[in-house]
This record gives C-alpha cells, structure tokens and sequence, in this order.
C-alpha cells in the first residue's frame, strides 16, 4: 500500500514539475514572438471578410490603416467596436480604411457578434493564427496604425477611448 502512494505521489510530483518546466519555458520564449517595428513596413497578409471579399493589406498603399486584433469573447474589444464603427464612417472617404482581424473564432460566432453591433467596417478571421504570429500581438485588443507607405506608424494593446480612435486614424489620414 505504502509502495503504491509513494508511485502515485512521485507521478503527480512529475506532471506538476513538467508542467511548471512548460510554464516557464512558454513565458520565456513568448517575448522572442517577433514583434513588429515602429517606422518598419507592416506584414503583409490577404484574408477574406465576412462577405467573401479578399483584403490584401499592401492594396491599401496610399490609405492610412487602422488595423484592430479583437475577439468576441474579449470584452474591452466589444466596447471599443461601437467607437471603431463610429469613426471608420467619418474616416472611411478621408482615406483611412479600418480592418478588424478576429484571432481564430468561428463564423458563425463572428456574425453574430457583428449583427448584435451593427458593424460596417471590413472584418476577417484570422483561422491559422499566421497574421496574428507575423505582428506578435499580445492581449487583445491590438491595434496597429499604418501609414499610407505601409509602415508601423504605432501600436497600442487595450481599450481604445473613441477620442484615441478618432486621434490614431488623424494619425494615418493621408
């Protein structure tokens, strides 16, 4: 009896300690993810929104971007879209285009999401994760604002304010 409890500790000690080993190793390699430059020319990609349209990011070369990472589940994300929405239609003949990029979820889950908002602006989903590894992004949200040459002008992680949102797409307007 007392050989069996000492086997079944010594597994559990085991998958704890691989556990913390994967931990560790996790948090350590994640701030090697490579993260994209300020001043550098943004990742290019092509997805395709909600309607069946493709959005290749280096066909909007003389447009400024405004490029959110969101998920529906991730609530300071739901309440930065009515904001996002808000300013894309002000922008949207300025020059500015705004692309939502949802990280891996459904469509199903993702147009529900956007009739409960009534969400204008282009939205793609990011199934394989590739765009989301190719700009490092961290929590959500995660905005990126690119110029009209295609460079990484800045990036900001949390809620953005609609003041912030109408700031960054100034920020970008060609």
């Amino acid at each position: 009896m007392k050989k069996r409890r000492l086997v079944m500790r010594s597994v559990i000690l085991l998958i704890l300690g691989a556990a913390v080993a994967y931990t560790l190793y996790a948090n350590f390699s994640k701030d090697k993810i490579h993260k994209v430059e300020m001043g550098k020319e943004a990742p290019d990609f092509v997805l395709v929104d909600m309607d069946g349209e493709t959005h290749r990011l280096s066909d909007y070369k003389g447009q400024g971007v405004f490029l959110n990472f969101w998920g529906t589940w991730c609530k300071p994300c739901e309440k930065e879209m009515p904001y996002i929405n808000n300013q894309y239609k002000q922008f949207k003949d300025q020059g500015v285009q705004t692309i939502a990029v949802n990280i891996s979820e459904s469509k199903l889950v993702v147009n529900k999401f956007l009739e409960r908002h009534d969400l204008e602006f282009p939205v793609v989903i990011d199934k394989d994760r590739q765009v989301e590894n190719a700009y490092g992004i961290g929590p959500l949200p995660a905005t990126f604002l690119i110029d009209p040459e295609g460079k990484v002008v800045k990036y900001h992680t949390g809620t953005l304010t609609e003041p912030m949102v109408r700031e960054f797409m100034e920020q970008v307007k060609p």
